[in-house]
Formats: C-alpha cells, structure tokens, sequence
C-alpha cells in the first residue's frame, strides 16, 4: 500500500497537536511543548500550504512540513508517536524526500533535529543526510543543540 500525502487539515492539526504525545525524552516533540510551534501549527493562516498529512491506508502515519527556500526546501516532520521506534523512519523518511523533489525539484534538502536525538540522526544518515554545522536555538523554554544536515538531490 502506497503512502498518501494531503493537504493538512484543521482537524488534523488539532489532533495531532494535542493527542500525539511523545515519552521521555523525546516529549521535546510534542507540539505542545513550544508555544511558537503550536501557534504556527494550529494556525490555518501561518500552516499555509506547507504542512502534509501522510497516510497509508485509511492510518495517519504522520506529517511532513516543506518550506520552500528556491533551490533548498528545508523539512520538518514527525511519525505518529505509536510508530516510533519499529523501524519503519527510514521508509517514512525517504517517502517525504521523494515528495519533495517530485514536488519542489530542490537542489537540496536540509533539515534541523536536536542533538540528543541520536535515533533520528542515524535515520537520518542511512537516508544521505550529511551534517553541516551544529547551533543553539531557544525553544521549548530553553536553549538547546541543533544539527542542521543536507541532503543533495540527484539531478
């Protein structure tokens, strides 16, 4: 069965912001954990046409979020909180890139995670992400360590 992406919906946005929760460490995730965040997310107006539901089947599986920079689309993106974990990231991962180069024909594709977040890093890698640079951002109430990486569209 063959992922679907749409458009996201309002519905959707409110569902995901305040039923997909996250354990431990990386309830750093959750939507509500930053206010900026959640405003953009619940906001139709600032959303945009940027924010995608994925689907397999009649299940979310999760979103992506493609901010188009010219020739560079930096993502964003979060699997279903009950799908982390079992493999399935990479497969995701690589679905949201095809999307985006079928859809933008970006030249690049960067995108932004948390230093902890190892688990993601390494998907991450598999994939062809390649690290540029470490940098400190506030959000979720503090400041943390981020890592940008790229991923260089075949032309």
């Amino acid at each position: 069965m063959n992922y679907q992406f749409n458009k996201l919906s309002q519905e959707q946005a409110e569902h995901i912001a305040f039923n997909w929760k996250y354990e431990r460490a990386y309830s750093f995730y959750n939507m509500t954990a930053d206010e900026e965040d959640l405003t953009e997310f619940l906001n139709p107006l600032q959303r945009g046409d940027k924010y995608f539901i994925v689907t397999k089947g009649n299940e979310e599986v999760g979103f992506f979020c493609f901010e188009n920079e010219g020739e560079s689309i930096d993502i964003g993106l979060g699997l279903k909180p009950e799908l982390t974990g079992r493999g399935i990231g990479l497969e995701f991962l690589k679905v949201g890139l095809d999307y985006a180069m079928s859809k933008y024909n970006p030249i690049e594709i960067t995108l932004s995670v948390a230093t902890f977040n190892e688990r993601a890093i390494k998907v991450y890698k598999k994939a062809g992400f390649e690290s540029t640079e470490n940098f400190m951002q506030d959000t979720n109430g503090s400041c943390f360590e981020f890592l940008k990486m790229k991923y260089k569209c075949a032309k």
